[in-house]
């Protein structure tokens, strides 16, 4: 299947974040994101955006790094969160019900490659990175190959 690609590029946190918030406004149950980056690449500060742009009653959105999964309760049914940093059975995320949830569930996962073959084909790929010396900018490198993406990218970014 053919891959397409889009960049943006964030040049402060509240941008990033902004793009967040549009990209959430589109996704629905069965909708997987997965986020990309080294540590410190922005990847969580875009999951905690996103999610609180959904989220029905407001609340702390904390990085799930130790509890490896984190559940929200959205306008559009429930989020999943997932930080895999520390997995290293992609089974484990059969254990935890993750691989369910990418289709009844918005799924926001960093740290994708964990996931080997479980992977969804149909999912988002957000690649993140800090462009040479820049301070707090980034730029998010958007892969997709379900035709499904394409307007919602191009909505998100315009």
């Amino acid at each position: 299947m053919r891959k397409s690609t889009a960049l943006f590029h964030a040049s402060s946190p509240e941008s990033t974040c902004t793009l967040a918030q549009r990209l959430g406004a589109h996704l629905r149950p069965g909708d997987v994101l997965l986020l990309s980056g080294e540590i410190g690449a922005g990847k969580t500060h875009f999951a905690r955006c996103l999610i609180q742009s959904r989220l029905i009653e407001p609340e702390d959105v904390p990085s799930p790094t130790f509890t490896l999964v984190q559940q929200y309760d959205t306008d559009a049914g429930e989020l999943w969160h997932a930080d895999l940093y520390r997995l290293y059975d992609p089974d484990h995320c059969v254990e935890l019900g993750l691989t369910d949830a990418f289709e009844t569930a918005i799924c926001v996962v960093e740290w994708p490659d964990r996931l080997a073959a479980l992977t969804p084909a149909d999912a988002l790929e957000i690649s993140f990175a800090a462009p040479g010396d820049a301070d707090d900018s980034r730029d998010l490198l958007f892969t997709w190959s379900a035709p499904r993406w394409a307007g919602i990218i191009a909505q998100a970014l315009a």
